[in-house]
């Protein structure tokens, strides 16, 4: 077919040039960190010796593990429901992934690590790479099955570069706090990606209808990406705190919230049901709610409860959600969000932008302490002289700057990727490996089992 040719060269094309300008970028502005680089002074060495923080290296290096697996294992697997679209959503989360890495080290490296002319990377660049590349995988999730190869890389190209944007003006111009990104990561990435979803529309969508359900083993495989994602949640929205009492928090916070997510998730997805059965895409994505919910107030002092209930509150959110909002968007919006990301990313954003808004303006003195006060929102620093009840006033304007970005951003992303020489699929061939896969001789169909509808045949 053409379009298979088309997408012959032009995605070898695309690749190719994006890797080489990396190279090319990097050769002329990145450079190791202090940490990493041998070049020690004198003053380096006494700066080494007296530091108070043991090597950055020994402390973050798990959490960044963990948030890797998320990015590459629990983000790709979790897109693995479609029945004949595994391949597609672990490979191009594969290929976005180690792209948007590299851009992001860049982008962020010239707004944060940027001097002497140098981007100096550590490992604390590369945590935030993924956390930047985590809003793209959001986003993916609202095209899934939708685009082609060659479109994917062009929205992350565009996206990394306007979460920099975004990232700098919420972190260092209205100073908030969002230690797990409920604003900068997650309502960021999914608005964007409902944007540019709204703006690929396809009207005929019908003519592939057949393969945008799930088998029984496309689930089971999905079902890893949510456990992966699960356990190393409470990492992703530690791995960038200060060390020590923050970052024990976050921990903390986190894995109590998600808890509590996983039983009210449970809890309405059968009270929803006719029969009182669970839906295993609210079982998959619900669940998960509560990571994203509590992710900009993950530092501050919730107490357990108080992480407990955000949990209850974004699990049922979040089902009602998957239930009720996503088939109106669709059906009234002409929002075509595949993977449910305004369930599980979108509104649960949200949510964690109004706690840490709230949580920052009800912070005093007698929860904190005075000392622990100032370090929670840097008073001690000279940063700001801000009163708590103003931090909680820049806390709520950074949900709407997210937004804003998302939705012009992801409108004129969404203009661009309709452009018609990115070899996107034609209506009847999305959802489907087989147009950028080799597939294996033997494959299921989706013909219907004689006897029954709910078995596969295998082809031979």
């Amino acid at each position: 077919m053409m379009w298979n040719t088309n997408l012959r060269w032009r995605l070898p094309f695309t690749c190719l040039l994006l890797e080489l300008a990396m190279v090319v970028l990097f050769s002329l502005f990145v450079r190791y960190d202090f940490e990493a680089d041998p070049h020690w002074t004198e003053e380096k060495k006494y700066r080494h010796i007296t530091s108070d923080l043991e090597n950055d290296f020994y402390y973050r290096y798990p959490s960044f593990q963990d948030v890797h697996v998320m990015i590459f294992v629990g983000f790709g697997f979790l897109m693995t429901f479609l029945q004949r679209y595994s391949f597609s959503a672990v490979g191009f989360n594969f290929l976005l992934a180690a792209f948007g890495i590299q851009w992001a080290l860049l982008m962020q490296g010239w707004f944060h690590t940027f001097q002497d002319g140098y981007i100096f990377l550590g490992l604390e660049s590369l945590i935030n790479a993924d956390f930047c590349v985590g809003s793209v995988c959001v986003a993916f999730g609202a095209v899934l099955g939708k685009v082609s190869p060659v479109q994917l890389l062009i929205m992350t190209l565009f996206q990394v570069t306007l979460f920099a944007v975004n990232e700098f003006i919420l972190l260092n111009v209205l100073l908030v706090k969002d230690a797990g990104g409920s604003m900068t990561i997650h309502t960021f990435g999914a608005y964007f990606g409902l944007t540019v979803t709204w703006m690929l529309y396809r009207p005929n969508l019908q003519k592939s209808k057949e393969r945008q359900s799930s088998v029984y083993h496309s689930d089971l495989f999905a079902m890893i990406g949510t456990l992966f994602l699960w356990m190393y949640w409470p990492s992703f929205n530690s791995a960038v705190s200060n060390h020590g009492d923050a970052q024990h928090r976050a921990v903390i916070n986190t894995y109590c919230s998600l808890a509590a997510c996983v039983l009210t998730s449970v809890a309405l997805s059968s009270a929803l049901h006719k029969k009182g059965k669970l839906d295993m895409v609210h079982i998959q994505n619900a669940t998960l709610a509560g990571g994203v919910a509590v992710g900009t107030a993950a530092e501050m002092m919730l107490m357990p409860y108080g992480s407990l209930i955000i949990g209850f509150i974004s699990g049922i959110i979040s089902t009602l959600g998957f239930v009720y909002l996503t088939p109106f968007l669709e059906a009234h919006m002409h929002i075509q969000d595949t993977c449910g990301i305004h369930n599980l990313h979108g509104l649960p954003g949200l949510i964690g932008g109004i706690v840490g808004a709230v949580t920052a303006a009800s912070a005093n003195l007698q929860v904190y302490g005075q000392e622990g006060l100032a370090h929670a929102f840097d008073l001690e620093s000279g940063k700001t002289n801000r009163t708590t009840d103003l931090q909680g006033s820049f806390q709520a304007a950074g949900i709407f700057v997210s937004i804003a970005m998302a939705l012009v951003g992801g409108g004129v992303v969404g203009i661009i990727l309709k452009l018609p020489f990115w070899a996107q699929p034609a209506d009847e061939n999305c959802f489907e490996d087989e147009i950028y896969w080799e597939m294996p001789e033997k494959q299921e169909t989706i013909s219907s089992h004689p006897e029954n509808p709910a078995l596969k045949t295998v082809a031979p």
